[in-house]
């Protein structure tokens, strides 16, 4: 049961009124806060109590509509769906409020998402499908294959994995987790039409699915737990399966992978470069794999151990990966 017994807590909220102000602000509000309160429960206190200047966005108040995400200590957030008491166990008493991306902040909560939803039109998030405008009955859905979408359709759109994701930060083209788990989730629907063209639009080196860089931070951030880059590697095994990958630097790194797991069972990082890159290629390396070497990060060729269980580690990997690779 959650304890209802209130406690004063400071808390550092981000101000920024593009209106007026040349550069953000915190100011510093001290809130009595209860036991089952949540971090909206916060901005509505400081708003309705404190300072009514503050802006932010709110809607269902139920983590269904996505409105009100925020980062609190750097952390993404439902506003409506964390309670206080459990940031205070993880970051202390003073937390530290902010938007989701402060350099696209509006006012103080409140950003412009346009990338965000430009990003979401370009994957074309909508069922395509030749369809009866007069059905007669219902278009039923196995349910093996409603479990094919692998709950991508619970996804909210409200942007945490997005502006938590460091790729799309240091990429601005890259479309992100969050668009690229919704056109995962059209292409494994058996109704869809438009998988090719899908999988076309997202495999473009510099923007698509080669350029997640596997951080899991797009996993940590969603509030539905549905795993995004779960999503981005099935849409790797769609584009193999659809004989749609291009013979370039990201498709032979996962292939690399692969050969390098069923040869030593464990990963050689030398030789992943070797396949992916081109030999040429690889004395640009030279001082990255000095210093990997002097660590024991790498080995070389000649002494790379192999897995003691590298017959029953072949057999797995024959299992599960059926997909071939036209380059190689």
């Amino acid at each position: 049961m959650v304890s209802e017994k209130k406690k004063k807590l400071l808390f550092n909220v981000f101000r920024f009124n593009q209106g007026s102000d040349y550069l953000p602000h915190y100011d510093k509000f001290e809130v009595e806060v209860g036991g089952a309160d949540v971090v909206l429960d916060v901005l509505n206190k400081i708003k309705w109590e404190q300072d009514g200047s503050l802006s932010y966005r709110r809607s269902c108040r139920h983590g269904i509509c996505g409105s009100c995400a925020v980062k609190v200590n750097g952390k993404a957030t439902l506003a409506c769906k964390v309670r206080v008491s459990e940031l205070v166990d993880i970051f202390g008493e003073e937390l530290t409020i902010e938007p989701q991306d402060k350099s696209r902040a509006i006012k103080d909560m409140v950003i412009d998402k346009s990338n965000f939803w430009e990003k979401y039109n370009s994957v074309q998030p909508y069922l395509v499908a030749d369809i009866d405008e007069a059905p007669k009955k219902e278009n039923l859905v196995k349910p093996e294959d409603a479990e094919k979408i692998d709950e991508a359709d619970y996804c909210i759109q409200c942007g945490n994995c997005y502006y938590s994701c460091p790729a799309v930060e240091a990429n601005p083209d890259y479309i992100g987790p969050a668009h690229l788990a919704l056109a995962y989730r059209f292409n494994a629907d058996v109704r869809d039409g438009a998988k090719k063209e899908r999988l076309t639009d997202v495999n473009r080196l510099g923007s698509g699915i080669w350029d997640c860089v596997k951080c899991y931070e797009c996993a940590v951030a969603c509030p539905k737990e549905l795993d995004p880059i779960g999503k981005i590697t099935k849409l790797h095994q769609m584009t193999f399966a659809e004989n749609l990958e291009e013979n370039n630097v990201a498709t032979r790194h996962a292939v690399g992978f692969k050969w390098s797991i069923v040869k030593h069972g464990i990963l050689d990082e030398g030789e992943l470069v070797k396949y992916s890159e081109g030999i040429p290629a690889v004395m640009k390396h030279i001082p990255e794999a000095i210093a990997m070497f002097k660590k024991g990060k790498i080995v070389m060729p000649w002494n790379m151990p192999k897995s003691k269980n590298l017959d029953e580690i072949k057999k797995l990997v024959e299992i599960a990966s059926t997909a071939k690779f036209k380059g190689k």
